[in-house]
């Protein structure tokens, strides 16, 4: 049995059951589509989902609810996933067209690695010596006590390469952070989408990077400004592509070391 919402999307109905309803302020039907591809944790890890598929009509609407969503409220970040897919088709060709020009590219997709719990030994990371990319990595999950669990699963990608250029993005998006050194605060957050849109062109990066300081108060937009903008393009713009780097071979090397091989200049506060 399946569900139809005005002709829009049609989703069964035993996976409604699966995920959470949000309250918001869209329009019901808006809000029921929305509400029918909303991630759970627990779906994240298991059995790939099958992808659903979207006319020109439905990816349209889906993108002008998720985008209303995200920002309205940011921590929806089902909504900001949902974005990311139905307006990245361009940019992830781009992606892997850049990944398959790299050796190391190449093989990350031709092994597809995934980053989570159980693909990841955690605790052998921890056990590595400080100043390592494994270490640096699960401090940082511990730091801000974050999963790599929690990222969702690409649902409106029908195809396969492509879909797993989107998964990865997600997957390594906090090691990201590790080897930039941010923090998950909201300077941090747009530090990185700005790496993150100029090294990939996703228009939902873009659009986190340009329209997330509106949130920003008086003396975060000075730091941004001075700071955290100057260095973010600059890295973006001149160091090698981060989507490119197979990080489950490169656990035990230095973290500096890496640095410096991608040119990542160190942010200075």
């Amino acid at each position: 049995m399946a569900v139809r919402l005005k002709s829009v999307i049609t989703i069964p109905i035993h996976r409604m059951a699966r995920f959470p309803y949000y309250k918001s302020n869209l329009y019901p039907c808006t809000e029921k589509l929305l509400r029918c591809i909303s991630s759970t944790p627990r779906e994240l890890q298991g059995a790939p989902l099958k992808p659903v598929l979207l006319n020109g009509f439905q990816r349209t609407l889906l993108s002008i609810g998720a985008a209303a969503m995200a920002v309205t409220d940011p921590t929806r970040h089902d909504m900001v996933a949902t974005l990311g897919e139905t307006t990245g088709h361009k940019a992830l060709v781009r992606i892997h067209q850049k990944m398959l020009q790299d050796e190391e590219g190449r093989l990350v997709l031709q092994d597809k690695p995934r980053i989570s719990s159980s693909t990841v030994n955690l605790p052998a990371l921890r056990s590595l010596p400080e100043g390592t990319l494994g270490k640096c990595y699960t401090n940082f999950l511990d730091n801000n006590k974050v999963t790599p669990d929690s990222r969702c699963t690409v649902l409106f990608i029908e195809d396969v390469e492509l879909r797993y250029v989107m998964q990865r993005y997600r997957e390594v998006h906090d090691l990201f952070h590790s080897l930039l050194g941010m923090p998950t605060n909201m300077l941090g957050e747009v530090a990185v989408k700005w790496v993150e849109a100029l090294q990939t062109g996703l228009p939902m990066c873009a659009g986190a990077a340009i329209f997330g300081p509106i949130r920003f108060k008086p003396k975060q937009r000075s730091k941004y400004a001075t700071q955290y903008l100057p260095w973010a393009v600059k890295v973006g713009s001149e160091s090698k592509p981060l989507m490119n780097i197979y990080y489950e071979k490169r656990w035990e090397q230095q973290v500096e070391d890496l640095r410096r091989e991608l040119n990542i200049s160190p942010f200075m506060i």
